[in-house]
């Protein structure tokens, strides 16, 4: 057996979400001073994704309960 196990699906899944004009443009805000940090082009659609998923990795009770949720207690 290979030591690397099967990739998990990495098909992306199309999600479309509405947003508060204020949510709107602090996102467009990050986007820009994230540009100028980094000297990319990138758009709101390829942060946000990365911005989800620090915020679920970094949320304790959100772990914990997914745990629990995942072992049927």
């Amino acid at each position: 057996m290979l030591k690397l196990a099967k990739l998990p699906d990495r098909t992306p899944v199309k999600l479309a979400i509405t947003i508060t004009p204020d949510l709107a443009h602090a996102l467009g805000d990050y986007v820009t001073i994230y540009n100028r940090t980094y000297g990319d082009k990138a758009e709101v659609a390829d942060l946000v994704p990365a911005m989800l998923e620090s915020f679920l990795a970094s949320d304790r009770a959100f772990a914990k309960a997914r745990k629990d949720m995942e072992a049927g207690t």
